[in-house]
């Protein structure tokens, strides 16, 4: 079995772009995740979106290539990466949660680094209608 990988970052919905291009994002992420074995979580409340997500560490970096070469979004910021024993997400190639009314968690994540982000996030979960 690869050494799992994790990544956390937030980043900001390009302003050239309508929140509606996240269904989209959503789709395609969703039938390459699968292929390449990368479950995750996209938080997105509007503006600002959140990504945890692990997988095959090779496929993970380059994914977070694609990622920070990705228009759609701007100010991208790695808040955590790490190794991983066992998979945080089992059911989601990609799953989406939007928000609404989450107060200032999102922002709050933005601003933290390293495992405080990562257990904010996690934390975070809870407060969402999913199940992973």
């Amino acid at each position: 079995m690869a050494e799992l990988h994790e990544f956390l970052y937030c980043s900001m919905l390009a302003p050239d772009q309508s929140a509606t291009v996240v269904g989209q994002i959503v789709t395609a992420a969703r039938a390459r995740n699968l292929q390449d074995q990368i479950t995750g979580l996209l938080v997105f409340d509007g503006q600002r979106f959140c990504q945890h997500f692990e997988g095959p560490c090779g496929e993970v970096l380059l994914l977070m290539d694609r990622l920070q070469a990705d228009p759609r979004h701007t100010q991208l910021r790695v808040a955590y990466e790490g190794s991983l024993t066992k998979r945080r997400y089992e059911r989601f190639e990609m799953g989406l949660a939007e928000v609404e009314t989450i107060g200032d968690d999102m922002g709050g994540i933005h601003e933290l680094d390293g495992v405080e982000a990562l257990e904010r996030f996690l934390a975070l979960r809870s407060d969402l209608d999913i199940f992973s």
